[in-house]
């Protein structure tokens, strides 16, 4: 059974990042590249996702630059960067990877824990789950963000992240998974509870250079992908579950 999990979740891990990889390249890259401009720091920059881009928008396509305390750290002059083109691309889509693995291996242990026979419609509901608690809600406070955009402390950030996650996470079970009246009421206490607190601010003075309509259409696109990707995790892993289970029987008769 370990061994038909880890193999689907890789199955499904693989084909998300592929597709993600794919729609980041095309939709979201551009924009990041134009975000640049404005920042003045385009040499430097690179598409991969950021340190802290799986603590803000799960792993929709964060800008490459990693946040100081009330600012953008860009790193030491010295510091290796992907270079611009084909090896930025590389860089992409192996960190897309390795968080699409780390992703499915999540979903299917959230299957397992529930009892749920992975199938493409059982994954593809877990997976939007998956999308809301880890993707959506977290960017109602902290939207998927482009370079030259003031920021919160990173700890501070991915602590709201955690946070959000996981109460969002138990709200959602609460209310779809035991459904009486208490828990469902509990629930969405849980969901409402991180953005009642509120999410870290920002504490750079400098005003933006970034043309707020591609903030929020980089935002849009990023969560549209996030959305694709957590989608198609779900689906590949029902359905590799299935053809992994085919097999071992059809093995087991031969």
């Amino acid at each position: 059974m370990i061994t038909r999990l880890l193999s689907a979740a890789l199955v499904a891990g693989f084909l998300a990042s592929v597709v993600a990889t794919g729609l980041q390249l095309a939709l979201t890259s551009p924009l990041i590249l134009q975000a640049e401009t404005y920042e003045g720091e385009g040499a430097h920059a690179a598409l991969a996702p950021s340190p802290d881009a799986p603590f803000v928008s799960l792993i929709v396509p964060a800008h490459a630059h990693s946040h100081g305390d009330g600012g953008h750290d860009h790193g030491k002059p010295d510091e290796w960067q992907p270079a611009p083109g084909l090896q930025r691309m590389a860089f992409t889509g192996l960190a897309t990877l390795v968080g699409g693995v780390g992703y499915a291996l999540l979903l299917a242990a959230v299957m397992l824990a529930l009892r749920r026979e992975p199938t493409p419609q059982s994954g593809l509901v877990v997976g939007v789950a998956g999308f809301l608690a880890v993707a959506l809600a977290p960017a109602i406070g902290l939207p998927p963000e482009l370079p030259g955009m003031g920021a919160a402390p990173l700890v501070l950030r991915q602590s709201w992240w955690l946070m959000t996650v996981i109460a969002t996470g138990l709200g959602l079970y609460l209310i779809a998974v035991r459904r009486v009246p208490l828990t469902i009421l509990g629930g969405l206490v849980l969901i409402v509870a991180p953005h009642l607190a509120g999410a870290p601010q920002s504490i750079d003075t400098v005003s933006s250079q970034v043309p707020p309509a591609a903030a929020a259409q980089f935002a849009a696109r990023s969560l549209a992908i996030g959305f694709v990707f957590w989608a198609v995790i779900g689906l590949a892993y029902g359905w590799a579950w299935g053809l992994f289970g085919r097999t071992a029987g059809a093995r087991a008769h031969a």
